[in-house]
């Protein structure tokens, strides 16, 4: 057996165990956090930009340049952390992870539909923030996005 088999077996044979799915609030919380992160990381990598062009922005069709970047951080953001740790700066101090259903290790896939394709959903057509809710009437916590990209987020044990 290879290190990613003997894991998931491991994770499986744990799966017996009660998880915990973090709730509406948790999750919120969590997710202030990060947009406090995103926000500090747009600042410093986007300030410069207020430095070209005497200080007025770049248009680039209906948005502007740097709001076409700011975009491209928040949604890398989301992507990598949950990738390379299940889990973003906000998620780790509230002591929460992002699993699969059938908890074998995270794919691309799977965060490509959850981070990218569910968060633009919600950001896109503002109405669908309030699908944010559904967090709280699930029995196992699961937002739409958590639904598309089949996975949960739960309190690390």
């Amino acid at each position: 057996m290879n290190e990613e088999e003997i894991e998931y077996t491991t994770e499986a044979t744990s799966s017996s165990l009660p998880r915990r799915y973090a709730g509406f609030w948790m999750r919120f919380w969590a997710y202030l956090v990060d947009l406090i992160v995103i926000f500090s990381i747009n600042g410093i990598l986007l300030s410069p930009f207020k430095f070209i062009n005497d200080g007025a922005s770049i248009d680039v069709g209906f948005w502007t340049l740097t709001g076409i970047l700011g975009a491209v951080i928040f949604y890398v953001y989301f992507l990598l952390m949950t990738k390379f740790f299940n889990q973003t700066i906000g998620k780790m101090i509230f002591g929460l992870k992002v699993i699969r259903n059938d908890l074998r290790p995270l794919e691309w896939s799977d965060l490509l539909f959850r981070e990218l394709v569910g968060r633009f959903i919600y950001r896109v057509f503002s109405f669908m923030v309030l699908l944010y809710i559904v967090v709280a009437f699930t029995p196992e916590k699961q937002g739409v996005h958590d639904m598309i990209g089949n996975t949960r987020v739960v309190f690390v044990e």
